[in-house]
C-alpha cells in the first residue's frame, strides 16, 4: 500500500455557491445531475476547523439557512450562521448533512459529505476460490463502500469513488489479424467484500487505486494482487476464397462462398492466450451432427467440389476444457453443373472476336477435352475447361473445316458428361503461317 501526503496548509477554496474556509485540503465538488434537485455536492477531507461560506447578493439581504438528514428538506431545521455583511457563514458538521440555502425567492441545495467518516483503505485483494470464464472474481479487505447523498425528497444518491482497477489483456488487430497485449482499466463506484471485473485475456496482475478523493488530495492507495492465470477463450475468424476470372465460367448465385466448383477458400483463426485445443470442423449440416473433415491448424485451405451447401465453424477451448469458444458459421454453396459446348468459331478473321472455341461450363470438377482432324490426328488438349483452343497446332492456324472433340466432364452434384462432337472452323483467311489450305494428315 503506498500513501502520498501533502503538508498541511490552511487556505479558503471557492466551489460553486458555497466557499469553504479553513480547509487543509481542497473540497472536491462532485456534479449532481439535474434531476437529483441538488445544486452541488462536497466532499471534505476533514470537517473539523472548516466552516461553509455563502456569499448574498448583498449586505441587507435576507438570507435563511436550514439543515436536512437522510430524510429530506421536508425535514429541515434552521440554522443560525455568522453573518458579516453579505457573508454568512457555518461550521461544517461532523455528520454528512444537506443544506437549503434561500435568498430572494430560491432555494438552493447542497449535500456535504465527511470524507472522514467514509474514508478508502485498501489492504489487499486475492482471486476468488470460484471463477467464470467471463468475470474475474475477488474478495477484498479493506474499507471502500458507498458514499451517499440524499436530494431534498430524501431519495439516496450514490456517489462514486472512482476506483482504478487496471491490468493486462489482448486486443485483437485487424490488421495484423493477431492478438496483442493492451493496458485496461475498469472504473469502480466502490467496492465490497467480493467483485468482480470483466476477465482478461492474457495472464497479468491487478492493480487498485484511488478513489478520485484521495488522488485529488495527492494521497492516492494502490495495492496489487497476485498473478492471474487467464481462462478465457476468445478468437476471430475469416475466410478468404480464391477468386478466378475465367471469362467462359458461368457465375453461381447464392452467398457470400461458394459459387461455381472446384472452390478454394482458406479459413484463418487468431487465438487468444489461453486457447489450447483449435479444430475447423466441416460439415453438411448446420448442426455439425456430423462432422465430415476437421484441422488443427489455425489456418488450412480447402477445395469444395460438392454440390450444395457445406458449413464451416472454428472451435476452442482452454486447458481443462471449461471455456469453449465458437466461431460464427461460414456457409458456403456450390451450385448445380452445366456445360455448353458450341459448334463454330472463326480463328484469323476478327482479331478478338469469337477467334476463340471455348466451352461454358459452370461446378465442373473433373474435365478433359481432346480435339482431332477428320483423320485422328490430335491437335488440342485439355484438362482445364477455363481454357480454350486457339485453332492453332504446331503454332499454325488450321485450315477451315471440320473438326472433333470428345469431352469427358464431372460435375459437382456428381452428373457424368461424355461429349463428342464437331467443330466448324469458319471464314478463314489465308495467311503467311500456313503452307497450304488443306488439312494435312
Amino acid at each position: 500500500m503506498k500513501y502520498l501526503f501533502l503538508p498541511v496548509i490552511l487556505m479558503s477554496f471557492t466551489a460553486s455557491a458555497l466557499d469553504f474556509d479553513g480547509a487543509a485540503l481542497k473540497p472536491v465538488e462532485v456534479k449532481a445531475e439535474a434531476s437529483s434537485g441538488l445544486d452541488a455536492i462536497y466532499v471534505i477531507a476533514e470537517p473539523r476547523g472548516v466552516s461553509m461560506v455563502y456569499t448574498a447578493a448583498s449586505a441587507t439581504s435576507p438570507v435563511r439557512w436550514l439543515r436536512y438528514s437522510r430524510m429530506g428538506a421536508s425535514y429541515a431545521e434552521e440554522v443560525t450562521p455568522q453573518r458579516e455583511g453579505a457573508r454568512l457563514t457555518l461550521p461544517c458538521a461532523t455528520e454528512d448533512m444537506g443544506y437549503v440555502i434561500e435568498e430572494g425567492g430560491r432555494s438552493r441545495y447542497y449535500w456535504v459529505i465527511n470524507y472522514a467518516g467514509h474514508r478508502l483503505d485498501l489492504k489487499s485483494i486475492s482471486f476468488a476460490a470460484e471463477q467464470d470464464c467471463d468475470r474475474t472474481h475477488f474478495d477484498f479487505t479493506g474499507s471502500a463502500g458507498e458514499l451517499e447523498a440524499y436530494s431534498p425528497l430524501g431519495r439516496r444518491i450514490i456517489v462514486s469513488r472512482d476506483l482504478e482497477i487496471s491490468y493486462t489483456s489482448l486486443a485483437f488487430n485487424d490488421e495484423s489479424f493477431a492478438y496483442s497485449p493492451v493496458q485496461l482499466s475498469d472504473v469502480l463506484g466502490s467496492v465490497s467484500s467480493t467483485f468482480s471485473v470483466g476477465a482478461p485475456l492474457a495472464n497479468t496482475s491487478f492493480t487498485l487505486s484511488g478513489d478520485r478523493f484521495l488522488k485529488a488530495w495527492g494521497q492516492t492507495q494502490t495495492i496489487e494482487s497476485d498473478t492471474y492465470a487467464t481462462r478465457r477463450v476468445e478468437a476471430q475468424t475469416r475466410a478468404t476464397q480464391e477468386q478466378r476470372d475465367a471469362d467462359n465460367e458461368q457465375r453461381v448465385e447464392g452467398g457470400e462462398l461458394g459459387g461455381s466448383a472446384p472452390c478454394d477458400i482458406t479459413f484463418e483463426a487468431a487465438v487468444s492466450d489461453a486457447a489450447v485445443f483449435n479444430e475447423w470442423q466441416i460439415s453438411r449440416s448446420p448442426d455439425f451432427s456430423e462432422i465430415i473433415n476437421s484441422y488443427n491448424d489455425q489456418v488450412f485451405s480447402y477445395t469444395f467440389t460438392e454440390q450444395g451447401k457445406t458449413y464451416v465453424r472454428f472451435i476452442s477451448d482452454n486447458a481443462d476444457g471449461t471455456c469453449p469458444f465458437e466461431s460464427q458459421t461460414y456457409e458456403i454453396f456450390i451450385g448445380e453443373s452445366k456445360l455448353d459446348i458450341p459448334n463454330a468459331f472463326s480463328p484469323g478473321t476478327s482479331p478478338g472476336v469469337n477467334d476463340e472455341w471455348k466451352v461454358s461450363y459452370k461446378s465442373i470438377v473433373s474435365y478433359k477435352c481432346t480435339i482431332f482432324n477428320r483423320w485422328g490426328k490430335k491437335l488440342f488438349e485439355s484438362d482445364d475447361p477455363s481454357v480454350g483452343w486457339d485453332g492453332k497446332t504446331g503454332g499454325k492456324v488450321v485450315p477451315p473445316g471440320v473438326y472433333f472433340y470428345v469431352i469427358k466432364a464431372v460435375g459437382a452434384d456428381g452428373v457424368k458428361y461424355d461429349k463428342a462432337g464437331d467443330i466448324n472452323i469458319i471464314g478463314f483467311k489465308n495467311n503467311s503461317n500456313n503452307s497450304s489450305n488443306q488439312e494435312t494428315e
